[in-house]
C-alpha cells in the first residue's frame, strides 16, 4: 500500500497546503532528537557559511515530538525536516500521510551508542542489561541502592536522569535494554515499564542539561547518547554494560550492545519552494561531514558501512520517497 492511497481523505488538506508553500520563506526549519541536533547544527552552521543559503534553524524537541510537528502538514508554518533517534514508526508515517504528507524521504546518517554515566568523582558502574531491568522496572521489586539489585554494585542510591516518553533516546532503551533484559532479569517482559517513585528522573530533552546535572550530583546516573558523553568526557565516565565500554570503537563494531541508528526525513514537498533543503541534506550526507573522517566523527557520530552511506546518498539525490512496507 502506497501513502498516497493512504491520504485520499486529505485531497481538500493537499490543494489547501499547497496554496500555502507560494508563501514561502528563506530558512529551512528542522525539529525532531536531542541526540541528532548537534550534528544537524554542526552541519548547519557549515551549510550557512560555505553556501548562499540562509543557515537552517533547527530545534531540539525530541523524536516523537519532532515526527508529530513533521507530519502535521504541508505548507510554510510546517517543518521541512525533522531528526529522529530512532526510525520513523508506521503509525507515524500513516499520520504524515492522513495529513497530506504524501512523499518523505529517509536518510540514515550513521550510528550512536546509548551510555549510563555519571560524574568522573563518583562511583565505578560495572552493569547488564538485567541490573538495570531490576533496578529501574515498574514491575520488579523496585530496590532503593544499587547494591540491592547486585552486591557488586555500589550501595548508593538509585537516580537515573533520563530523557522522558517523546524522545527517541528513550524508545531505544525501552527497546535494547528493557525488552532485551526483562527475561534474564526474571520479570514479565509483557508491557514491562520505567517505574514512577522517583528512581528515574524525566529530564528533558536537553542532554546538555542531564549532562550538568550529573556535574552537581556523583551519586546519579543519567542515560543519553555516546556523543554527549564523548563532549563531556572530561567530567563524565561510561559505565560498561554486559562487560563491553561504550567507546566509539565498540559502538562502531557493534560489540557495545545499546546502539542505534540515527536519521533523518525530508519533507519532499517542500523541496523547491523552501530553499536549500536537498543542498542542505547532500551536505549532511557528503563524505566531509559523515564519512569515516567527516567533522561529525569529532562530535561523536559513528560513520555507517561505505556501502550503506552510499545507498542513502543516492536516495537523498532522487529523493525517493518511503513506503509502508520499507517498516514491515
Amino acid at each position: 500500500m502506497t501513502l498516497t492511497k493512504l491520504a485520499t481523505s486529505a485531497v481538500a488538506l493537499s490543494v489547501a497546503a499547497t496554496g500555502a508553500l507560494a508563501q514561502s520563506r528563506e530558512d529551512i526549519r528542522i525539529v525532531g532528537s536531542s541526540t541528532v541536533f548537534p550534528f544537524s547544527t554542526a552541519v548547519a552552521e557549515q551549510f550557512g557559511r560555505s553556501t548562499d543559503f540562509a543557515t537552517p534553524v533547527v530545534e531540539s524537541t525530541g523524536s516523537g515530538g519532532g515526527l508529530k510537528l513533521f507530519c502535521a502538514g504541508v505548507g510554510t508554518e510546517h517543518p521541512d525536516m525533522t531528526n529522529a533517534s530512532r526510525r520513523i514508526k508506521e503509525s507515524e508515517l500513516k499520520l504524515c500521510a492522513g495529513n497530506g504528507v504524501t512523499e518523505v524521504t529517509e536518510a540514515m546518517i550513521g550510528f550512536d551508542g546509548i551510555v549510563v554515566a555519571n560524574a568522573k568523582d563518583g562511583e565505578n558502574f560495572e552493569l547488564t542489561r538485567e541490573m538495570l531491568v531490576l533496578a529501574l522496572a515498574e514491575q520488579g521489586d523496585k530496590p532503593e541502592t544499587w547494591d540491592e539489585v547486585d552486591p557488586g554494585l555500589p550501595p548508593v542510591k538509585i537516580e537515573v536522569l533520563g530523557p522522558p516518553p517523546s524522545s527517541g533516546t528513550r524508545d531505544a532503551f525501552e527497546e535494547l535494554v528493557m525488552e532485551e533484559g526483562c527475561e534474564g532479569a526474571g520479570i514479565e517482559c509483557d508491557g514491562i515499564s520505567i517505574r514512577q517513585d522517583g528512581a528515574w528522573v524525566d529530564a528533558g530533552e536537553n542532554d546538555n542539561l542531564i549532562v550538568s546535572k550529573l556535574e552537581a550530583n556523583p551519586g546519579a546516573l543519567g542515560i543519553f547518547g555516546f556523543s554527549f558523553l564523548d563532549q563531556n568526557a572530561d567530567a563524565l565516565k561510561g559505565a560498561m554494560v554486559d562487560g563491553v565500554e561504550p567507546t566509539f570503537d565498540n559502538i562502531a563494531d557493534g560489540s557495545y550492545p545499546v546502539s542505534r541508528s540515527l536519521f533523518f526525513y525530508i519533507k519532499n514537498a517542500h523541496v523547491g519552494v523552501v530553499p536549500g533543503i536537498q543542498e542542505y541534506a547532500t551536505e549532511f550526507l557528503s563524505d566531509a561531514a559523515t564519512g569515516d573522517e567527516g567533522y561529525l566523527v569529532d562530535f561523536g557520530l559513528i560513520p555507517a558501512p561505505a556501502d550503506t552511506h552510499a545507498e542513502v546518498k543516492a536516495r537523498i539525490e532522487a529523493l525517493t520517497p518511503m513506503k509502508l512496507e520499507d517498516l514491515m
